[in-house]
């Protein structure tokens, strides 16, 4: 028999927001009744994956003192009670990266062991490409487009998901961080050769990041991180595109790209649609702006008319505190999905577990399995081109970021 669920929360109950990717954990703990968190804590140990996915023991081994820290400092602040019991999380929600292919022991783990250490009886699990549209978007229909080291675009009218790319560097993420280098670089070993397409400012500039051009291919491919590495070029292409044709095509290519990913997913992209269709850009990449940001707007206003381009302001975290609250409040709009949004009850996912990713994948579908590990380039880089870090995030400085089911 399913668990008859717990009542709605309190206003003054904790909630709680989980964000694991390849650069460490972060937690955020928050209220019921308040936008943002009260704290946050990260822990930099990126939770391992092995052959059975990503390690629950691992994840709790980090969370659960964390969260112990994050409710202390909560009870130093208003004497731990809510209202007239004491302190108690009243619902959680955990985006991981790789949880739509590799999260199958934090579904069957995570559950009972949060609710046993913290009381926690509302959870979510969910791919971090759901947390980041929570993030940008909300709990409203529309689409996002999150773009690190690879590229993917989410969109969903709530009933049910449609993603697009976020295939990998070789199959897809087309305007991504690592395809927008690969194609610098590609320029830069043309005018190497003297054929035609090369662009001398982009062969200075991998001179300045690499060295030699003849021994680009030796340094390049025997890296288990290569989408890292063609990654850490894409901001020297952005950096050449003010003067040089060459690089400046590349982000406009890059732009078409990203615009048509978005148009795929959007919940209203018929033109016989008049209601605006929200797309939300959010990740590292999007600061290289008005040359990449340019095309993007120009190719959605042709390709959806009823496109209203904003820029994400909630990273992943932010999302996941905010399913968090929905949980809490009974108020969840988001569409439940067994990989991709996974919310358990007694005896399974609740809520609409037909639920659907538009991508022509069986279910349990979602988001691809994690690919190389995107270790640092430490030894490669000798000038300003540094390899984008793990994730886009409100911290993050680097012109691209990374995670494994945002950009493959």
């Amino acid at each position: 028999m399913t668990d008859a669920p717990p009542p709605a929360a309190t206003p003054e109950a904790y909630v709680l927001g989980v964000d694991s990717g390849g650069s460490g954990l972060r937690v955020a703990l928050g209220r019921v009744d308040t936008e943002g968190p009260l704290f946050t804590a990260v822990c930099a140990e990126p939770v391992r994956t092995g052959a059975g996915g990503i390690d629950a023991a691992h994840l709790l081994e980090q969370l659960l003192p964390a969260v112990a820290e994050l409710l202390e400092r909560a009870a130093r602040s208003d004497g731990g009670r809510t209202g007239d019991g004491p302190a108690t999380v009243a619902a959680a929600a955990v985006g991981a990266a790789g949880m739509a292919t590799l999260g199958g022991r934090l579904r069957a783990e995570l559950p009972g062991a949060l609710a046993e250490a913290l009381g926690v009886r509302r959870m979510a699990l969910a791919a971090d490409a759901v947390t980041a549209y929570a993030g940008a978007v909300g709990q409203r229909p529309g689409a996002v487009v999150a773009g690190g080291t690879g590229m993917i675009a989410l969109g969903t009218d709530l009933t049910s998901w449609h993603r697009a790319d976020g295939w990998g560097h070789l199959l897809g993420d087309s305007g991504g961080g690592a395809w927008i280098g690969r194609a610098g670089l590609d320029a830069a070993m043309r005018a190497h050769d003297g054929r035609r397409g090369g662009s001398p400012a982009l062969l200075a500039r991998l001179h300045a990041v690499f060295g030699a051009a003849e021994g680009l291919p030796g340094l390049l491919y025997p890296r288990s991180d290569r989408p890292a590495v063609l990654a850490s070029f894409a901001p020297e292409v952005a950096a050449c595109a003010g003067a040089d044709e060459v690089a400046a095509g590349i982000l406009r290519e890059a732009g078409i790209h990203i615009a048509e990913a978005a148009a795929a997913v959007c919940p209203t992209a018929g033109p016989q649609d008049g209601d605006a269709c929200e797309v939300a850009l959010t990740g590292g990449l999007f600061r290289m702006g008005e040359p990449l940001l340019g095309p993007v707007r120009e190719e959605l206003a042709r390709l959806v008319p009823q496109a209203r381009v904003t820029t994400g302001t909630g990273d992943p975290l932010t999302g996941a505190l905010r399913i968090a609250r929905a949980l809490a409040l009974d108020d969840l709009r988001l569409p439940h999905h067994p990989t991709m949004l996974f919310v358990p009850t007694g005896d399974g996912p609740s809520g609409r577990e037909g639920a659907e990713v538009g991508n022509g994948e069986p279910e349990p579908g979602g988001v691809p399995a994690k690919g190389p590990a995107k270790g640092p380039t430490k030894g490669l880089t000798k000038g300003p081109g540094n390899p984008a870090a793990d994730r886009p995030t409100d911290g993050d400085t680097s012109p691209v970021g990374h995670s494994s089911d945002i950009s493959g």
